[in-house]
Protein backbone atom coordinates (compact mmCIF):
# COMPACT_ATOMS: atom_id res chain seq x y z
CA UNK A 1 0.00 0.00 0.00
CA UNK A 2 1.43 3.61 -1.07
CA UNK A 3 2.26 5.39 2.38
CA UNK A 4 -0.91 7.76 2.17
CA UNK A 5 -4.24 6.07 3.93
CA UNK A 6 -6.33 5.31 1.29
CA UNK A 7 -10.25 5.29 2.37
CA UNK A 8 -11.78 3.03 0.39
CA UNK A 9 -15.76 1.80 -0.06
CA UNK A 10 -16.81 -1.49 -0.05
CA UNK A 11 -20.69 -1.80 -1.60
CA UNK A 12 -22.08 -4.38 -0.68
CA UNK A 13 -20.70 -6.59 2.00
CA UNK A 14 -21.56 -10.09 1.37
CA UNK A 15 -19.94 -12.89 -0.22
CA UNK A 16 -16.98 -11.13 -1.54
CA UNK A 17 -17.44 -7.57 0.02
CA UNK A 18 -16.79 -9.09 3.58
CA UNK A 19 -13.62 -10.90 2.89
CA UNK A 20 -12.56 -7.40 0.61
CA UNK A 21 -13.42 -5.35 3.64
CA UNK A 22 -11.44 -7.43 6.18
CA UNK A 23 -8.70 -7.72 3.71
CA UNK A 24 -8.16 -3.70 3.17
CA UNK A 25 -8.84 -3.41 6.96
CA UNK A 26 -5.76 -5.41 7.52
CA UNK A 27 -3.71 -3.13 5.51
CA UNK A 28 -4.77 -0.29 7.44
CA UNK A 29 -6.95 1.06 5.08
CA UNK A 30 -9.78 3.21 6.08
CA UNK A 31 -12.19 1.19 4.96
CA UNK A 32 -16.50 2.33 5.41
CA UNK A 33 -18.84 -0.65 4.10
CA UNK A 34 -22.87 -0.50 3.00
CA UNK A 35 -25.13 -3.20 2.88
CA UNK A 36 -28.74 -3.13 1.58
CA UNK A 37 -29.49 -5.53 4.15
CA UNK A 38 -26.52 -7.12 6.93
CA UNK A 39 -23.71 -9.03 6.53
CA UNK A 40 -24.74 -12.54 6.45
CA UNK A 41 -28.25 -12.05 5.32
CA UNK A 42 -30.53 -14.90 3.19
CA UNK A 43 -31.43 -12.73 0.19
CA UNK A 44 -28.88 -12.94 -2.49
CA UNK A 45 -26.53 -15.42 -2.98
CA UNK A 46 -24.40 -16.58 0.19
CA UNK A 47 -27.71 -18.40 1.77
CA UNK A 48 -27.51 -22.45 1.95
CA UNK A 49 -25.74 -23.16 4.96
CA UNK A 50 -22.45 -24.91 3.30
CA UNK A 51 -20.68 -24.23 0.24
CA UNK A 52 -18.08 -26.65 -1.19
CA UNK A 53 -14.46 -26.03 -1.15
CA UNK A 54 -11.85 -27.66 -3.50
CA UNK A 55 -8.99 -27.61 -5.09
CA UNK A 56 -9.01 -29.33 -8.22
CA UNK A 57 -11.00 -27.14 -10.87
CA UNK A 58 -13.79 -28.03 -13.57
CA UNK A 59 -13.69 -25.20 -15.63
CA UNK A 60 -10.46 -23.81 -15.90
CA UNK A 61 -7.05 -25.11 -14.64
CA UNK A 62 -5.77 -21.30 -13.87
CA UNK A 63 -8.02 -21.04 -11.02
CA UNK A 64 -5.48 -23.45 -9.45
CA UNK A 65 -3.07 -20.93 -8.24
CA UNK A 66 -6.02 -18.31 -6.96
CA UNK A 67 -7.75 -21.56 -4.86
CA UNK A 68 -4.30 -22.44 -3.45
CA UNK A 69 -3.99 -18.46 -2.17
CA UNK A 70 -7.65 -18.31 -1.64
CA UNK A 71 -6.75 -22.05 1.14
CA UNK A 72 -4.41 -19.94 2.91
CA UNK A 73 -6.32 -17.32 3.77
CA UNK A 74 -8.91 -19.80 4.56
CA UNK A 75 -6.74 -20.86 7.48
CA UNK A 76 -5.78 -17.31 8.48
CA UNK A 77 -9.55 -15.91 9.24
CA UNK A 78 -10.33 -18.91 10.81
CA UNK A 79 -7.41 -18.86 12.93
CA UNK A 80 -7.70 -15.46 13.72
CA UNK A 81 -11.42 -15.35 14.33
CA UNK A 82 -11.12 -18.88 16.52
CA UNK A 83 -14.63 -20.19 14.49
CA UNK A 84 -14.82 -23.60 12.51
CA UNK A 85 -15.38 -21.72 8.71
CA UNK A 86 -14.50 -24.51 7.15
CA UNK A 87 -14.30 -28.26 7.25
CA UNK A 88 -11.70 -30.78 5.07
CA UNK A 89 -13.75 -33.71 4.71
CA UNK A 90 -12.98 -34.13 0.90
CA UNK A 91 -14.91 -33.97 -2.30
CA UNK A 92 -15.71 -36.42 -4.39
CA UNK A 93 -15.32 -35.57 -8.51
CA UNK A 94 -17.32 -37.59 -10.62
CA UNK A 95 -18.66 -38.10 -14.15
CA UNK A 96 -18.16 -39.64 -17.51
CA UNK A 97 -14.37 -40.14 -18.79
CA UNK A 98 -14.43 -38.64 -22.06
CA UNK A 99 -16.44 -34.97 -20.88
CA UNK A 100 -14.50 -32.24 -20.98
CA UNK A 101 -14.84 -31.30 -16.98
CA UNK A 102 -13.41 -34.34 -15.84
CA UNK A 103 -10.27 -34.10 -18.44
CA UNK A 104 -9.56 -30.42 -17.04
CA UNK A 105 -10.06 -31.82 -13.29
CA UNK A 106 -7.37 -34.61 -13.86
CA UNK A 107 -5.54 -31.84 -15.93
CA UNK A 108 -5.62 -29.06 -12.99
CA UNK A 109 -4.37 -32.17 -10.36
CA UNK A 110 -1.59 -33.04 -12.37
CA UNK A 111 -0.57 -29.42 -13.36
CA UNK A 112 -0.39 -28.40 -9.71
CA UNK A 113 0.36 -31.63 -8.09
CA UNK A 114 -2.97 -31.91 -6.16
CA UNK A 115 -3.69 -34.58 -2.91
CA UNK A 116 -6.12 -36.61 -4.53
CA UNK A 117 -7.07 -39.97 -5.05
CA UNK A 118 -8.71 -42.25 -8.18
CA UNK A 119 -11.46 -44.41 -7.35
CA UNK A 120 -12.69 -47.18 -9.52
CA UNK A 121 -16.37 -48.61 -9.12
CA UNK A 122 -15.19 -51.30 -6.83
CA UNK A 123 -13.26 -48.77 -4.59
CA UNK A 124 -16.42 -46.52 -4.45
CA UNK A 125 -18.72 -49.07 -4.08
CA UNK A 126 -16.95 -50.46 -0.92
CA UNK A 127 -16.00 -46.96 0.80
CA UNK A 128 -18.80 -44.84 -0.53
CA UNK A 129 -21.50 -46.88 -1.18
CA UNK A 130 -24.32 -43.84 -1.09
CA UNK A 131 -23.28 -43.24 -4.65
CA UNK A 132 -23.95 -44.78 -8.05
CA UNK A 133 -21.55 -44.72 -11.04
CA UNK A 134 -22.74 -45.47 -14.64
CA UNK A 135 -20.41 -47.47 -17.18
CA UNK A 136 -17.58 -44.83 -18.20
CA UNK A 137 -17.42 -42.83 -15.22
CA UNK A 138 -14.38 -41.82 -13.81
CA UNK A 139 -14.35 -40.93 -9.66
CA UNK A 140 -11.64 -38.18 -8.00
CA UNK A 141 -11.59 -37.49 -4.76
CA UNK A 142 -10.12 -34.19 -4.09
CA UNK A 143 -8.66 -34.37 -0.69
CA UNK A 144 -7.84 -30.63 -0.37
CA UNK A 145 -11.35 -29.92 -0.34
CA UNK A 146 -14.64 -30.30 2.00
CA UNK A 147 -17.33 -27.39 3.48
CA UNK A 148 -17.58 -23.94 4.10
CA UNK A 149 -19.81 -22.63 5.80
CA UNK A 150 -21.36 -19.17 4.15
CA UNK A 151 -23.32 -17.16 6.96
CA UNK A 152 -20.96 -17.45 9.51
CA UNK A 153 -17.92 -16.68 6.62
CA UNK A 154 -19.56 -13.74 5.93
CA UNK A 155 -20.41 -12.41 9.42
CA UNK A 156 -17.10 -13.37 10.66
CA UNK A 157 -15.13 -11.95 7.72
CA UNK A 158 -17.08 -8.38 8.42
CA UNK A 159 -16.99 -8.59 11.95
CA UNK A 160 -12.86 -8.75 11.84
CA UNK A 161 -13.00 -5.99 9.58
CA UNK A 162 -14.68 -3.84 12.13
CA UNK A 163 -12.43 -5.38 15.39
CA UNK A 164 -9.51 -3.63 12.83
CA UNK A 165 -11.25 -0.40 12.45
CA UNK A 166 -13.81 -0.77 9.24
CA UNK A 167 -17.12 0.67 9.39
CA UNK A 168 -20.39 -0.73 7.81
CA UNK A 169 -23.67 0.62 7.23
CA UNK A 170 -26.19 -2.03 7.54
CA UNK A 171 -29.48 -1.40 5.72
CA UNK A 172 -28.02 1.32 3.54
CA UNK A 173 -28.80 0.78 0.34
CA UNK A 174 -26.32 2.49 -2.08
CA UNK A 175 -28.18 4.29 -4.95
CA UNK A 176 -25.47 5.70 -7.27
CA UNK A 177 -21.46 5.37 -7.12
CA UNK A 178 -20.00 8.34 -9.15
CA UNK A 179 -16.06 8.96 -10.21
CA UNK A 180 -14.83 12.43 -9.21
CA UNK A 181 -11.75 13.52 -9.77
CA UNK A 182 -9.33 11.36 -8.04
CA UNK A 183 -11.33 9.73 -5.97
CA UNK A 184 -15.47 8.09 -6.26
CA UNK A 185 -18.56 9.39 -4.22
CA UNK A 186 -21.43 6.73 -2.81
CA UNK A 187 -24.68 8.34 -2.69
CA UNK A 188 -27.55 6.96 -0.63
CA UNK A 189 -30.62 8.07 0.81
CA UNK A 190 -28.84 9.66 3.48
CA UNK A 191 -26.55 11.42 1.60
CA UNK A 192 -22.64 11.39 0.09
CA UNK A 193 -19.70 10.69 0.81
CA UNK A 194 -16.05 11.01 -1.00
CA UNK A 195 -13.46 7.92 -1.33
CA UNK A 196 -10.06 7.27 -2.69
CA UNK A 197 -12.00 3.92 -3.93
CA UNK A 198 -14.50 1.94 -3.79
CA UNK A 199 -14.51 -2.14 -4.54
CA UNK A 200 -18.02 -2.78 -5.76
CA UNK A 201 -19.36 -6.59 -5.14
CA UNK A 202 -23.15 -6.00 -5.59
CA UNK A 203 -23.91 -9.65 -6.03
CA UNK A 204 -26.98 -9.96 -7.80
CA UNK A 205 -28.12 -6.44 -7.80
CA UNK A 206 -25.08 -5.47 -10.39
CA UNK A 207 -27.78 -4.38 -12.69
CA UNK A 208 -29.44 -2.30 -11.00
CA UNK A 209 -26.71 -0.60 -9.28
CA UNK A 210 -24.86 -0.42 -12.90
CA UNK A 211 -27.20 0.07 -15.48
CA UNK A 212 -24.61 0.75 -17.71
CA UNK A 213 -22.38 -2.30 -17.40
CA UNK A 214 -20.31 -3.28 -20.67
CA UNK A 215 -20.94 -7.22 -19.78
CA UNK A 216 -24.14 -8.58 -19.26
CA UNK A 217 -24.58 -10.68 -16.18
CA UNK A 218 -27.56 -13.05 -15.85
CA UNK A 219 -29.33 -13.38 -13.01
CA UNK A 220 -30.71 -16.74 -11.91
CA UNK A 221 -33.13 -18.27 -9.36
CA UNK A 222 -31.13 -21.22 -7.34
CA UNK A 223 -32.97 -24.06 -5.54
CA UNK A 224 -31.49 -25.66 -2.38
CA UNK A 225 -33.21 -28.80 -0.86
CA UNK A 226 -32.06 -30.90 2.06
CA UNK A 227 -33.22 -34.71 2.33
CA UNK A 228 -33.05 -37.58 4.58
CA UNK A 229 -30.54 -40.72 4.29
CA UNK A 230 -32.48 -44.16 4.72
CA UNK A 231 -29.15 -45.54 5.80
CA UNK A 232 -25.86 -44.18 7.49
CA UNK A 233 -23.55 -44.69 4.88
CA UNK A 234 -23.90 -40.76 4.13
CA UNK A 235 -22.22 -39.95 7.77
CA UNK A 236 -20.01 -42.60 8.00
CA UNK A 237 -16.20 -42.17 9.13
CA UNK A 238 -15.64 -40.19 5.55
CA UNK A 239 -18.23 -37.40 4.84
CA UNK A 240 -16.94 -36.34 1.15
CA UNK A 241 -18.85 -33.66 -0.49
CA UNK A 242 -19.39 -34.63 -3.86
CA UNK A 243 -20.10 -33.20 -8.02
CA UNK A 244 -21.61 -34.97 -10.77
CA UNK A 245 -20.50 -33.01 -13.86
CA UNK A 246 -22.90 -35.03 -16.56
CA UNK A 247 -25.17 -36.01 -18.15
CA UNK A 248 -27.02 -33.88 -15.42
CA UNK A 249 -24.57 -31.43 -13.37
CA UNK A 250 -25.34 -31.19 -9.45
CA UNK A 251 -24.02 -31.60 -6.72
CA UNK A 252 -24.70 -32.39 -2.57
CA UNK A 253 -22.83 -31.60 1.04
CA UNK A 254 -23.60 -33.73 4.00
CA UNK A 255 -24.97 -31.41 6.60
CA UNK A 256 -22.57 -30.70 9.53
CA UNK A 257 -25.36 -31.63 12.19
CA UNK A 258 -25.50 -35.26 10.65
CA UNK A 259 -29.51 -35.21 9.63
CA UNK A 260 -29.75 -33.99 6.53
CA UNK A 261 -28.04 -34.28 2.73
CA UNK A 262 -28.04 -30.91 1.01
CA UNK A 263 -28.15 -30.98 -2.65
CA UNK A 264 -28.14 -28.05 -5.53
CA UNK A 265 -28.56 -27.60 -9.08
CA UNK A 266 -26.16 -26.27 -12.19
CA UNK A 267 -26.70 -23.01 -13.58
CA UNK A 268 -29.10 -24.68 -16.93
CA UNK A 269 -31.55 -25.49 -14.15
CA UNK A 270 -32.26 -22.24 -12.66
CA UNK A 271 -34.73 -19.65 -13.83
CA UNK A 272 -33.91 -16.28 -14.16
CA UNK A 273 -34.84 -14.13 -11.46
CA UNK A 274 -36.25 -11.28 -12.48
CA UNK A 275 -36.20 -8.41 -10.36
CA UNK A 276 -33.71 -9.07 -7.60
CA UNK A 277 -35.99 -6.81 -5.32
CA UNK A 278 -38.80 -9.56 -6.28
CA UNK A 279 -37.38 -12.83 -5.52
CA UNK A 280 -39.85 -15.58 -5.54
CA UNK A 281 -38.84 -18.00 -2.58
CA UNK A 282 -42.03 -20.22 -2.84
CA UNK A 283 -40.78 -23.53 -4.32
CA UNK A 284 -43.45 -25.25 -6.56
CA UNK A 285 -43.78 -28.99 -6.78
CA UNK A 286 -43.15 -29.61 -10.12
CA UNK A 287 -39.09 -27.57 -9.47
CA UNK A 288 -38.67 -31.00 -6.85
CA UNK A 289 -38.60 -33.35 -9.92
CA UNK A 290 -35.23 -33.22 -10.98
CA UNK A 291 -34.17 -33.42 -7.69
CA UNK A 292 -36.25 -36.94 -7.40
CA UNK A 293 -35.10 -38.06 -11.05
CA UNK A 294 -31.49 -37.42 -9.84
CA UNK A 295 -32.07 -39.22 -6.95
CA UNK A 296 -33.85 -42.05 -8.04
CA UNK A 297 -30.12 -42.36 -10.89
CA UNK A 298 -27.48 -41.97 -8.35
CA UNK A 299 -28.15 -41.41 -4.49
CA UNK A 300 -31.42 -44.01 -3.97
CA UNK A 301 -30.61 -44.21 -0.37
CA UNK A 302 -31.93 -40.55 -0.14
CA UNK A 303 -35.28 -39.96 0.60
CA UNK A 304 -36.99 -38.14 -2.05
CA UNK A 305 -38.90 -35.85 0.00
CA UNK A 306 -37.41 -32.83 0.93
CA UNK A 307 -37.30 -31.67 4.49
CA UNK A 308 -36.32 -28.17 3.87
CA UNK A 309 -36.24 -25.53 1.15
CA UNK A 310 -34.00 -22.59 0.19
CA UNK A 311 -34.08 -20.33 -2.77
CA UNK A 312 -31.41 -17.70 -3.64
CA UNK A 313 -29.71 -15.69 -6.38
CA UNK A 314 -26.35 -15.69 -8.32
CA UNK A 315 -25.19 -14.05 -11.22
CA UNK A 316 -23.86 -15.65 -14.29
CA UNK A 317 -21.42 -14.68 -17.43
CA UNK A 318 -21.55 -16.33 -20.77
CA UNK A 319 -18.44 -17.31 -20.23
CA UNK A 320 -19.04 -18.38 -16.59
CA UNK A 321 -15.44 -16.27 -15.86
CA UNK A 322 -16.08 -13.56 -13.33
CA UNK A 323 -15.75 -10.07 -13.61
CA UNK A 324 -12.94 -8.60 -11.88
CA UNK A 325 -10.91 -5.62 -11.95
CA UNK A 326 -11.42 -1.61 -12.73
CA UNK A 327 -14.99 0.14 -14.16
CA UNK A 328 -14.21 0.83 -17.72
CA UNK A 329 -14.16 4.64 -17.47
CA UNK A 330 -13.29 4.82 -13.63
CA UNK A 331 -10.27 3.71 -12.36
CA UNK A 332 -10.72 4.21 -8.95
CA UNK A 333 -13.95 1.38 -8.99
CA UNK A 334 -12.68 -1.82 -8.66
CA UNK A 335 -15.99 -4.71 -9.74
CA UNK A 336 -16.10 -8.05 -8.59
CA UNK A 337 -19.46 -9.64 -9.84
CA UNK A 338 -20.64 -12.50 -11.89
CA UNK A 339 -19.36 -15.40 -10.35
CA UNK A 340 -21.22 -18.33 -11.57
CA UNK A 341 -21.88 -20.32 -9.02
CA UNK A 342 -18.34 -20.92 -8.24
CA UNK A 343 -17.22 -17.52 -5.87
CA UNK A 344 -17.83 -18.64 -2.45
CA UNK A 345 -14.56 -21.06 -1.96
CA UNK A 346 -12.46 -18.14 -3.99
CA UNK A 347 -14.04 -15.22 -2.21
CA UNK A 348 -10.91 -14.91 0.48
CA UNK A 349 -8.03 -14.56 -2.76
CA UNK A 350 -10.91 -12.45 -4.58
CA UNK A 351 -11.50 -10.32 -1.52
CA UNK A 352 -7.77 -9.59 -1.17
CA UNK A 353 -7.07 -8.86 -4.90
CA UNK A 354 -9.57 -6.29 -4.49
CA UNK A 355 -7.93 -4.98 -1.70
CA UNK A 356 -4.39 -4.83 -4.11
CA UNK A 357 -6.23 -3.13 -6.96
CA UNK A 358 -8.13 -0.66 -4.95
CA UNK A 359 -4.90 0.33 -3.07
CA UNK A 360 -2.14 -0.24 -5.34
CA UNK A 361 -4.08 -0.07 -9.15
CA UNK A 362 -2.51 -4.01 -9.22
CA UNK A 363 -2.37 -7.34 -8.15
CA UNK A 364 0.33 -9.96 -8.24
CA UNK A 365 -2.05 -12.79 -8.43
CA UNK A 366 -3.10 -13.99 -11.67
CA UNK A 367 -6.07 -12.71 -12.90
CA UNK A 368 -5.37 -12.07 -16.71
CA UNK A 369 -8.45 -14.42 -17.53
CA UNK A 370 -11.00 -13.11 -15.25
CA UNK A 371 -9.58 -9.12 -15.27
CA UNK A 372 -12.26 -6.53 -17.01
CA UNK A 373 -9.06 -5.06 -18.54
CA UNK A 374 -9.40 -5.06 -22.47
CA UNK A 375 -11.91 -7.52 -22.06
CA UNK A 376 -14.44 -7.37 -25.04
CA UNK A 377 -17.10 -10.16 -23.60
CA UNK A 378 -18.29 -11.52 -20.38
Amino acid sequence: MSAARKRVAVVGVGTMGSQAAWRLAARGAEVVGYDRYAPGHDRSAAGGETRIFRSAHFEDSRYVPLLKHSDTLWEQLQQESGRELRRLTGCLLMGPTEQQQMATVLESIAEHGLDHEVLDTEALAKRFPQYRLEDGDAAVLDRRAGLIRPELTIQTAARHAEQLGAVIHRYTTVREIVPVANGVEIRTDAGSERFDAAVVTPGPWVNDLLPDLPWEVEVRRLISAWFVPTTDAWFGEERPAFIRTAPTHFYGLPSPDGVSVKLGLSQALHKLAGDPNQLDRTVQPEELDIFAELIGRYAPDLHPDPTRLSVFMEGYTKSSRPLVGPLPGAENVVLLAGFSGHGFKLAPAFGDIAADLALDGTSAQPIDFISTVDRAAA
